[in-house]
């Protein structure tokens, strides 16, 4: 975020083990998030750890939700967990709307950039873009940790493993359903069941 010039992050699938850890480490930089969910046991879920702005994506109110809280914290850069259908889309049409907003009419949008990496693959389908809700000031990009980390040389990565380090049992705690060997990784049983990809259904694999 900081390296790409933007001052605030929206997040889906937030309510994840991950989205969980974000929510915990904006909070700690002082850096404003719009967490995105898909149920009211996962707004809990988010509020209960500090967020302060959560939408969910299942209730009709949805992009008004969105476009509010984005504007809240003036966050143009977005994590999608998603990947394939209209998220991404959803998400910088929500950044558009508050871009122009007060703005001089343009037949190419507002001259906000707009930004959406995409680091997940919940959904397999393509990514769909509505250009017409978009303007022309947008950028969708895919992101993934190991060559983000190899940018960063040596002294970059010792400092960020640090990082985690400190905030092992705190800030990067993670919580599992259970523990399982690699043998009963292997069993139909456990393998459908963390292959659902469910919030707090996470499995820890002990040898």
């Amino acid at each position: 975020m900081r390296a790409d010039g933007y001052k605030g992050i929206v997040h889906t699938a937030a309510a994840s083990n991950l989205g969980q850890m974000l929510v915990k480490l904006c909070k700690a930089e002082g850096i404003p998030l719009v967490n995105i969910v898909r149920s009211d046991e996962q707004v809990a879920i988010l509020k209960a750890i500090g967020a302060e702005h959560v939408v969910d994506s299942s209730k009709e109110d949805f992009v008004p939700s969105l476009v509010a809280a984005i504007e809240a914290t003036g966050a143009m850069l977005g994590f999608d967990a998603i990947g394939g259908g209209t998220m991404a889309s959803t998400i910088m049409g929500a950044m558009e709307q508050v871009g122009s907003k007060g703005a001089e009419y343009s037949r190419y949008g507002s001259n906000v950039q707009k930004k959406v990496y995409i680091y997940g693959a919940l959904d397999l389908g393509p990514i769909v873009l509505n250009r017409g809700a978009l303007g022309f000031a947008w950028d969708v990009s895919g992101w993934l940790l190991i060559p983000f980390l190899a940018k960063q040389g040596v002294e970059g990565q010792m400092k960020l493993a640090g990082r985690v380090i400190q905030g092992l049992t705190t800030t990067f705690a993670s919580t599992y359903k259970t523990k399982i060997g690699l043998e009963e990784m292997l069993t139909r049983d456990v393998a459908m069941a963390y292959n659902a990809k469910a919030t707090g259904e996470k499995y820890l694999v002990v040898p």
